[in-house]
């Protein structure tokens, strides 16, 4: 469920078009390596506008991926948009990934640190799937330099049916061509079927520790406003999910968008 939202949607590339998207982009807008502790975050800068936003992708995920609509269509005399690989993701290795049951808030951590190496004192979160959950940590951990939070796909905790959930789309190899491909694209099969397993194999770990908690506790500690966006008719996170976002972040608004296409059409 969650990693699956960087991967099942409504608009997945297949192969050659994740190969043309690093061919469509403006020559200027050109993708970068910069140094944050012991990792090598790649990351694209584009526009030129007041506002800044960080975009952070959801697991697995990466700039091409998750927000390539985003850096073709945003305006960038209003917007300057900063989209990274999160660690160990997309081309932001070596080092590979890491799985600890505290990654959600290592990489929130890491966002900050690599916002002050672009010397971005303040900027706005767009956060999809597991991008959103640290997202939400970055914003009630370092209130000063956020101005606005916008998540989708994201939850704070998980339900024992998402777990199993999870467990049921492990083996990679039985999803349609259509979902691999993209994947096996940008980590080569071998990565991605063990990045994947580590991933479920963590949130199974980090429902049975924490008892399904992900990051509810840093729901109040949020200041500034946020929006909301999900599905009607998500198949992926449960209704739940968005109502305890919005009871406990303090002013924040909802707004539904389209269906997603469901896990079982995907892998078929």
């Amino acid at each position: 469920m969650l990693a699956i939202r960087c991967v099942i949607s409504a608009k997945r590339p297949n192969a050659v078009r994740l190969r043309r998207m690093f061919l469509s982009s403006s020559t200027s807008d050109m993708e970068n390596i910069i140094k944050v502790g012991k990792y090598n975050i790649n990351y694209m800068k584009v526009g030129n506008g007041p506002h800044n936003v960080l975009c952070a992708p959801g697991a697995l995920g990466s700039i091409w991926t998750d927000f390539k609509p985003q850096v073709e269509g945003f305006d960038r005399e209003k917007f300057t948009l900063v989209v990274w690989d999160p660690p160990g993701f997309g081309k932001s290795r070596p080092p590979d990934r890491e799985f600890a049951t505290n990654f959600y808030e290592q990489d929130a951590d890491i966002a900050y640190e690599f916002m002050k190496e672009l010397k971005i004192p303040k900027y706005s979160l767009l956060g999809w799937s597991d991008g959103g959950i640290s997202s939400i940590i970055l914003a009630a951990k370092y209130p000063q330099v956020v101005e606005r939070l916008v998540v989708w796909g994201a939850n704070s905790f998980m339900l024992p049916t998402e777990v199993e959930g999870y467990k049921k789309i492990k083996n990679v190899s039985a999803w349609s061509n259509k979902m691999r491909e993209p994947m096996i694209e940008l980590y080569g099969e071998e990565r991605f079927t063990n990045y994947f397993a580590k991933w479920v194999d963590t949130m199974v770990e980090l429902f049975q520790l924490k008892d399904g908690n992900i990051c509810s506790e840093f729901l109040p500690k949020i200041k500034c406003p946020t929006f909301i966006l999900y599905g009607e008719k998500d198949p992926l996170v449960d209704n739940v999910h968005v109502s305890h976002l919005h009871t406990h972040i303090t002013g924040s608004r909802l707004q539904p968008t389209g269906p997603r296409v469901s896990d079982d059409e995907n892998l078929k």
